[in-house]
């Protein structure tokens, strides 16, 4: 048999589709409920009028239609959506009238995550969202049964890093070594020690009062601070309720991290994809130690590492993110004169440039140290203002892969230039020695 057959032969064979699990019915039953709830609520003056001429008769007679005509269609959207593993990629088939078949190619996957909504978890099913190279959106099984997922996930991983068809069944969810827990006590501390918190509840304490002596409109006051005591508590709310129960954990296929209270959330940071590491110390922090690390990865929408963590704790966390990488201690501070440009705040820059990574720092209340390794640098530029230009002064950009930009701002002229040419030299190099972006490589 010619090199190849036996794999040709394999591909000819008729593809075992799967569907998704059957309570998926359910969920896309509620889109035609879904437009109709819309059209009320973007014109409520109509929605109100059609309704008070229904009689009894006319809206029994259409909850009769509507109910059976949503159940048809989440039945038919179920039925007509299939997927498939190959040997070379994922297809999803969906569509009832308009056919859409992705093709998701498993060398192209760099992270697939598994979450759980609330009516999820208490029906045992999960979703399944895939990250791939060069994708905008992610694409999306909703909803399998959750050790079904927890299983595709792990087949799908074990494909993306070369295994073989026939043995990736057997190689199984990757073991996980657990890095850190967040503790809701300390997550609840943070949220109260965050200035955004005191922002919120300062307006709504403030604002109020000066509305009452200006117009002595009781219900100024009321429709103007209801609505900010409810912003000041939404926002820590809702980061608590995400970030709850938030655990890293290593693992051979990336970083594992696992968070929710209502909605469970099972992320993967990929490996070799991470294009910046942010350090995020807020001032009420700093007595106990603690901060936050954000990250930008390209083509994904994770963008939390660690919540709250003490300093050291954290930095371990980013060592495992970025291999060989240690954050400076040390930055340089723009000269005396870049105060001139930016009077008090110049002092929250700072620079510091490693073997392995640029380091740049902004912000004086709530510091923020961008880590940029010098393998993911796309291309640096230098900006002068006529100002700046004036004071000798100028700020080098970095880019990255995830289409963001790290600045050093309000650099000695001289000192950026060099850093331009010298920065170019070492994403050069940065990039000939980067380890392969590959799973459990």
């Amino acid at each position: 048999m010619p090199p190849g057959a036996a794999d040709a032969v394999h591909e000819e064979k008729p593809l075992a589709e799967r569907r998704l699990h059957p309570v998926t019915p359910l969920r896309r039953a509620w889109a035609p409920v879904a437009v109709i709830a819309g059209w009320a609520v973007h014109d409520p003056d109509q929605a109100q009028h059609q309704l008070t001429r229904l009689t009894t008769t006319a809206l029994l007679v259409g909850l009769a239609v509507l109910v059976p005509a949503a159940a048809l269609y989440g039945f038919l959207t179920w039925w007509f959506t299939h997927f498939a593993v190959t040997r070379t990629e994922l297809r999803i088939r969906t569509g009832l009238l308009f056919r859409r078949t992705a093709h998701i190619r498993l060398d192209r996957l760099q992270a697939v995550d598994v979450t759980q909504p609330l009516l999820a978890r208490v029906a045992g099913v999960a979703k399944l969202k895939l990250d791939v190279i060069g994708a905008d959106k992610k694409d999306e099984l909703a909803y399998l049964g959750e050790g079904e997922a927890r299983a595709l996930r792990a087949e799908l991983l074990a494909r993306a890093a070369g295994f073989a068809p026939e043995t990736a069944h057997e190689v199984g969810e990757a073991p996980a070594r657990q890095l850190l827990h967040i503790p809701a006590g300390v997550l609840a501390v943070s949220l109260v020690l965050t200035g955004a918190t005191w922002g919120s509840l300062a307006a709504a304490l403030v604002v109020p009062p000066l509305l009452w002596f200006g117009t002595h409109s009781l219900w100024t006051v009321l429709a103007t601070g209801l609505p900010l005591l409810g912003t000041a508590g939404a926002s820590s709310v809702g980061r608590f309720v995400a970030e709850y129960d938030w655990t890293v954990g290593e693992s051979p296929d990336g970083l594992r991290i696992d968070h929710g209270l209502l909605d469970r959330t099972h992320e993967t940071v990929p490996p070799g994809r991470v294009q910046t590491v942010r350090i995020v110390e807020p001032l009420l922090w700093r007595r106990r130690g603690w901060v936050r690390v954000e990250l930008d990865v390209a083509g994904s929408s994770n963008s939390v590492l660690v919540p709250v963590a003490p300093r050291a704790i954290a930095e371990s966390v980013i060592a495992q993110v970025l291999p060989g990488v240690t954050v400076p201690e040390a930055l340089s501070r723009p000269p005396r004169r870049a105060g001139w440009c930016l009077p008090l705040w110049w002092r929250g820059y700072g620079l510091a440039v490693t073997d392995t990574v640029f380091a740049a720092r902004h912000g004086l209340l709530r510091r923020n140290l961008s880590l940029v390794p010098h393998a993911k640098v796309q291309s640096v530029r230098l900006e002068q203002g006529p100002w700046a230009r004036f004071k000798g002064l100028a700020d080098v950009h970095v880019d990255t892969g995830a289409g963001k930009t790290v600045t050093a701002r309000l650099r000695d002229a001289s000192e950026a230039a060099e850093l331009l040419q010298a920065q170019a030299d070492r994403s050069r190099t940065g990039r000939r020695e980067a380890r392969p972006d590959r799973w459990m490589a």
